[in-house]
């Protein structure tokens, strides 16, 4: 159970931890939310979400079973992108709209870099368009995408922004424009390729200082309310999921999982920008 990057083992981990989440609650988690109540076979849909984020995440974890894992987690990241999230952006770019398209593109980037290390067993530069290089690049390019709305969101808005600044850090209105900004400069830096990586690993510790500051003390509380909740597992997960993409700059493909025998180092050939 050799895993390249930490990044990966986390990942992995939060995937399966959200699949045994769906299964308990038995409704989305915070990836396939939200989906219309009159959506045709709604409960199947929340167990099927549940079952492939607990299957991908298992997979991962193992050399033999990851490139599929990858392949699947994408597959089924990318369909509900297009069929329960695009269709809403083009009727509405409310932030409600736009914040659930892109926090599930996020998730998908770093599906989308496992699938490019992992998902035809080869070298990182000879997978085509959409794995090795070329596969990260795109997978890169969501991910600025994604993280440039939730920048534009502290801006629209900014007074539910600064209610959940903890009181004791000053300049309570400077931080949420400060930080709706970072985002939004990441995501161009990203896209540019101008100081990519560092954009990407400030953008997955902006994430978790959001994690660290604000959802935990606010569990450690208690009565957490169903969107306090929400939040945090969000923010863990999209922390996650920036981890992910941020190895990609510096992580070539794991070589114990494209040699059954693991005969290659783990740290092989560097993977490009």
């Amino acid at each position: 159970m050799r895993t390249l990057t930490v990044g990966h083992a986390l990942f992995a981990a939060t995937l399966i931890a959200l699949g045994i989440l769906g299964l308990i609650t038995r409704d989305f988690t915070v990836v396939w939310q939200p989906v219309p109540t009159s959506v045709p076979a709604r409960e199947f849909l929340i167990y099927l979400c549940a079952l492939v984020s607990l299957a991908s995440g298992v997979g991962l974890l193992w050399r033999r079973t990851a490139p599929a894992a990858a392949r699947l987690l994408l597959g089924y990241l990318l369909a509900w992108l297009l069929i329960f999230r695009l269709p809403g952006l083009l009727h509405s770019l409310g932030v409600d709209v736009y914040w659930a398209a892109c926090r599930t593109a996020a998730v998908a980037s770093a599906a989308w870099v496992l699938y490019a290390w992992l998902a035809s067993g080869q070298e990182p530069r000879r997978l085509g368009f959409v794995g090795g290089v070329g596969g990260l690049r795109i997978a890169r390019a969501l991910y600025g995408m994604a993280i440039i709305p939730f920048g534009i969101a502290h801006f629209e808005y900014l007074k539910q922004t600064v209610t959940l600044i903890p009181a004791w850090l000053p300049a309570h209105a400077a931080l949420a424009y400060f930080t709706g900004g970072a985002f939004i400069a990441a995501g161009i830096a990203v896209l540019t390729g101008v100081f990519a990586r560092l954009a990407v690993v400030l953008s997955a510790l902006q994430m978790g200082l959001f994690l660290l500051i604000v959802w935990i003390p606010i569990v450690a509380r208690g009565q957490v309310s169903a969107f306090q909740w929400g939040e945090t597992v969000v923010t863990w997960v999209l922390a996650v999921s920036a981890w992910m993409v941020a190895d990609s700059y510096r992580a070539a493909a794991p070589s114990t999982l494209r040699h059954p025998a693991g005969s290659l180092p783990v740290n092989g050939p560097k993977a490009t920008d």
